[in-house]
């Protein structure tokens, strides 16, 4: 409904403004435009506009009734999960950093913006407090080439041997925090694992949720990968993305110096297929997100999206002071658009060994171009998993300990 009448106004408007464009004369077209009537429309359109611009994403249609159903509905027993999951589709075949400042050598954190100062410090309060006896966690901050202030963190396991590196990026409006309990679970399993905020979310530099520039999370993220490589010689390293994380990740791996440093890769929902609510928005898109970057609608938002069947998980991720939960801005918008688009145009360009794993009823991200990315990169080891009824946050649904093991397993595999 929101569509169509932006669309009517978009109509209205178009036809007022018809009239003013065919007055004569300079003095006329200056009048016409200096109206009340004129700025009332010009006014009218740019919210039509921007309506249907700040729709962009394509998700399946779920009515209130369906939500709490799904939110509501209890965990199946393991019998049942174990079933459910086998479902899945199954397809087998064979910068310069500037030094780190860490938790050991720095007791305080300074950052200019009071906003990222309240942000950086939670993030950190977090890490020093996690007494975990099994993992030692800690945090260090990076500063780019941009001067932006970069907050990283790491698993390492105590007892049990490292036997391989994992660096986790996390999804849009969240933050690495939040996959403390799979950073752990692979400790156990002889990983050592890293994670970053990247530009505009949890403890790193940037108006919260904002991201001005994709490609500068990364590039940050090629720059985070050569670090923790150098820092673990001979240690296999692999990297781990959700979401537009996975989408980050996709893309520095294309770069043939970032595809040498890493042994595979595994994606949740990656963002490769986000598709404008109306084909008006590939038009719209590049001028607005530049003349109205942080421009932010109500109508783009609707708080407690629906992307897990855990209502716990989803109580946790929306009351987590890290996690964005304002409007999406245009410019944040466009972005993720943009680089949906040049993967999907790049898809043959990706070598490396890979494990995606999408759900089916996932509303956030298209799971077919999740299938479309194992058809047609170029890998020879390559895997895709997918989960029937499993909505986008895959690692917080009830039957995550299932997904996890088949990560691990794969990892184990190619160790």
């Amino acid at each position: 409904m929101a569509i169509e009448s932006a669309f009517k106004a978009i109509e209205a408007t178009s036809s007022s403004q018809a009239t003013l464009i065919l007055t004569s004369g300079a003095s006329g077209r200056i009048n016409a435009l200096l109206s009340l009537r004129a700025w009332r429309s010009l006014v009218m359109l740019i919210n039509a506009f921007l309506l249907v611009l700040l729709l962009p994403f394509r998700g399946r249609k779920r009515t209130a009734s369906s939500i709490a159903s799904s939110a509501e509905r209890p965990p199946k027993d393991e019998k049942q999960e174990s079933g459910s999951h086998r479902k899945g589709a199954v397809v087998r075949v064979p910068a310069t950093i500037i030094p780190w400042k860490s938790s050991a050598s720095s007791s305080t954190v300074v950052a200019v913006d009071p906003e990222v100062a309240a942000r950086r410090a939670l993030a950190v309060r977090r890490v020093v407090r996690d007494g975990d006896e099994n993992s030692v966690r800690e945090y260090s901050l990076f500063v780019t080439a941009r001067g932006d202030t970069v907050f990283t963190q790491s698993w390492t396991p105590v007892s049990v041997q490292i036997r391989g590196l994992v660096i986790l990026l996390h999804g849009l409006n969240e933050h690495s925090g939040r996959y403390s309990d799979f950073a752990k679970q692979l400790n156990a399993n002889g990983y050592k694992v890293y994670a970053m905020d990247w530009i505009g979310h949890g403890g790193t530099d940037g108006l919260h949720g904002y991201v001005h520039s994709l490609d500068y999370a990364v590039a940050d993220t090629k720059s985070f990968i050569k670090k923790v490589v150098g820092d673990n010689p001979g240690l296999r390293c692999f990297c781990f993305g959700h979401s537009t994380g996975g989408a980050i990740i996709l893309k520095a791996v294309l770069d043939p110096k970032v595809e040498a440093c890493v042994a595979g890769i595994v994606l949740t929902s990656p963002a490769v297929g986000v598709q404008p609510s109306h084909p008006i928005f590939v038009v719209l898109a590049p001028i607005v997100s530049f003349l109205l970057p942080k421009y932010q609608i109500s109508a783009a938002y609707k708080k407690g999206l629906p992307v897990c069947r855990d209502p716990e998980a989803l109580f946790n991720k929306y009351s987590d002071p890290l996690v964005h939960t304002g409007s999406i801005r245009v410019r944040t918008g466009y972005e993720i658009l943009r680089i949906s688009s040049y993967l999907q145009q790049n898809l043959r360009k990706l070598k490396v060994p890979f494990l995606v794993l999408h759900g089916t009823a996932d509303n956030v991200t298209d799971h077919e171009a999740s299938r479309k990315l194992y058809e047609e990169a170029s890998s020879n080891d390559k895997t895709i998993k997918l989960f029937e009824g499993f909505l986008h946050d895959l690692l917080f649904e009830p039957e995550r300990d299932y997904i996890v093991r088949d990560i691990i397993e794969w990892l184990n595999y190619r160790l």
